[in-house]
């Protein structure tokens, strides 16, 4: 029944203009409700909501983030593919009606599809395990359900989301098994932004081929090497994160469906695990399997501290080389001033001209918010206690979160610096010329000893290498100059 009460909750926004409801304490609302009601007695339910009890009980437990689940497209898109898969193992197995089965699913495509999505107004952090977010999307499938039948929303005889949308699951299979998929999703999204990137720093290696530098080890002069090799360097490290995120897919395709409550597959129809990893992967095009042993399964967090580990590493080897493009960049007059990166808004507010690598600075941020998110995983993990760990919501928003902010971080990166950086020649050229580190590679001609006196000579006079090996009569200009050649220096020709 729809009816209206006195005042209601207050209702503000998230940054991406989501509304978060927090009830107060009598679950009351301004404006058209239905009464619903659970095992803790009845609230007062926004008519219009198609979540319910459930949801509105964990609005006033939980307003703590601020940040509602339907910031995280990828979970709720998983959800929704867990709950359509259940319906049709469900279906297939004889323990629901055809009808619903096949409503569900309708309604599943639509949230797969982008509908609904503003009514998961629940935020990420949730005690119960992920309990308050599996109840709200039952509530808010079933009410859609509902919807779509002619009936009124909180009408659960009809269609309920405990029996029906809940059927054969339990929070604790559904839960780690969405945030699963979603992890899924967020890593392939990454994958080809990361490999973007990987493919613009190798043009950018194939555009500097042939312009030598100092390199530096220790923040001290080191051997000759190309510009070219320092960026394709850049591009190797990225492929390699690669292949390690990508290790990660099947890993997370391992899934304790079927578990229920603790692994013991208790109110599940033996048939049921089999048939709904199988109505799983068809519908995700993944190579869902289930779990060897689904008590392990339920409790184990293991899997997604290899994925933050993993995520970690790619963000930390990211940060390090756009530490590496700040200092290349550093100057223009007192700094390395080897390249040139794209301007892209003023660097101060009091000194005139003053240009700042924001690019790899917002780049440098998330890496480190990746690392503490690391930290918070790894703690959850070990927090776990028995058949069960509580913690999962921190988990998979840590994990989430990390996911996004690394694939739009590898995005600008590319597109707003990597593809516009430019080299200083002539300065890079006048530094090679002077650099006593070229010594190097006449050692094979001149002996070590020798080229030791002869740098200890170039620092204290400033004299280029190549005056003094051939004033010293240890070699012809010509040698000198093949020996320093740029494809000699770089080892490009041996």
């Amino acid at each position: 029944m729809v009816h209206t009460t006195g005042p209601g909750p207050s209702i503000t926004t998230s940054d991406d203009g989501v509304p978060i409801f927090t009830v107060g304490a009598g679950g009351n609302y301004d404006g058209p409700t239905r009464r619903e009601k659970d095992s803790l007695g009845e609230m007062d339910i926004p008519a219009s909501a198609y979540w319910g009890i459930h949801t509105a009980r964990a609005l006033q437990n939980f307003p703590i983030t601020r940040r509602a689940l339907s910031n995280y497209p990828d979970l709720i898109v998983a959800l929704a593919r867990v709950k359509q898969a259940a319906a049709l193992a469900n279906k297939e197995i004889g323990v629901l009606a055809p009808e619903k089965a096949d409503l569900i699913v309708e309604v599943c495509d639509e949230i797969i599809g982008g509908m609904l999505h503003e009514e998961f107004v629940l935020g990420v952090l949730q005690g119960g395990a992920g309990t308050s977010t599996n109840m709200s999307t039952n509530e808010i499938i079933a009410n859609r359900c509902l919807e779509k039948m002619g009936h009124d929303k909180g009408d659960y005889r009809f269609m309920h989301p405990i029996d029906d949308v809940n059927r054969s699951q339990s929070t604790n299979d559904t839960y780690p098994t969405s945030i699963k998929l979603a992890m899924v999703f967020g890593i392939k999204r990454l994958l080809k932004e990361h490999l973007r990137l990987a493919n613009s720093f190798e043009s950018k290696g194939a555009e500097f081929a042939n312009i030598v530098k100092v390199g530096r080890t220790q923040m001290q002069d080191a051997v000759p090497m190309t510009l070219g090799q320092e960026f394709n360097g850049f591009s190797t490290t990225l492929r390699e994160d690669q292949d390690r995120l990508s290790e990660i897919i099947p890993w997370l395709c391992e899934t304790n469906m079927g578990a229920t409550a603790i692994g013991t597959g208790i109110t599940a129809d033996p048939r049921y695990a089999a048939a709904v990893n199988r109505h799983l992967g068809a519908i995700t095009g993944l190579p869902i399997e289930t779990a060897a042993d689904l008590i392990e399964a339920t409790s184990d967090a293991g899997i997604f501290m290899t994925v933050s580990g993993q995520l970690k590493r790619a963000a930390v080897k990211l940060s390090k080389i756009c530490n590496d493009l700040r200092l290349l960049s550093s100057g223009p007059q007192a700094g390395f001033n080897e390249i040139n990166l794209p301007p892209m808004q003023a660097g101060s507010s009091i000194m005139p001209g003053k240009v700042n690598p924001v690019i790899p600075e917002v780049v440098n941020q998330v890496a480190f918010s990746i690392i503490g998110a690391d930290a918070t995983v790894t703690a959850a993990a070990e927090a776990g206690q028995l058949q069960l760990n509580a913690f999962e919501p921190v988990i998979a928003s840590s994990i989430l979160q990390s996911l996004a902010w690394m694939t739009n971080a590898c995005r600008t990166l590319r597109i707003n610096c990597i593809d516009g950086i430019t080299a200083n020649e002539e300065r890079l050229e006048a530094m090679v010329a002077m650099s006593v580190g070229v010594i190097t590679a006449l050692i094979p001609v001149i002996g070590y000893q020798q080229a030791a006196e002869l740098a200890k000579q170039a620092l204290k006079t400033g004299a280029p290498i190549r005056e003094l090996v051939v004033g010293a009569g240890l070699m012809t200009e010509s040698a000198v100059d093949e020996a320093l050649s740029p494809a000699k220096l770089s080892g490009a020709e041996h």
